[in-house]
């Protein structure tokens, strides 16, 4: 029986914790990146580049914008970042049941 393979794109502890918090947003729902930075506990430049890298698989969606004269930029986890997400957690559970 092999292991499950689990994406290393998420697999990145920060990465992780990101995709997770925009996975319990609700389908097309988005979130400020000040929002996303608190809550992470993240500087805006490790946030930025764990973005980036999620970003470039395609699992995130970046929308800067402005708020008055202000920039801002949301962000959101694509479907192909939910169905990735949900690969990865059932890979994971798959590989702890054959850890017992």
């Amino acid at each position: 029986m092999s292991e499950p393979d689990l994406d290393p794109v998420i697999h990145a502890q920060a990465r992780l914790k990101v995709v997770a918090t925009l996975a319990s947003l609700g389908a097309g729902d988005r979130i400020s990146f000040p929002r996303l930075q608190k809550l992470l506990e993240m500087t805006a430049g490790n946030l930025s580049t764990h973005l980036r890298k999620l970003e470039e698989a395609g699992y995130v969606a970046m929308e800067k914008t402005f708020e008055g004269r202000s920039p801002a930029t949301f962000i959101a986890l694509t479907p192909r970042g939910r169905y990735a997400f949900e690969s990865y957690t059932a890979a994971l559970k798959s590989l702890l049941k054959g850890a017992q």
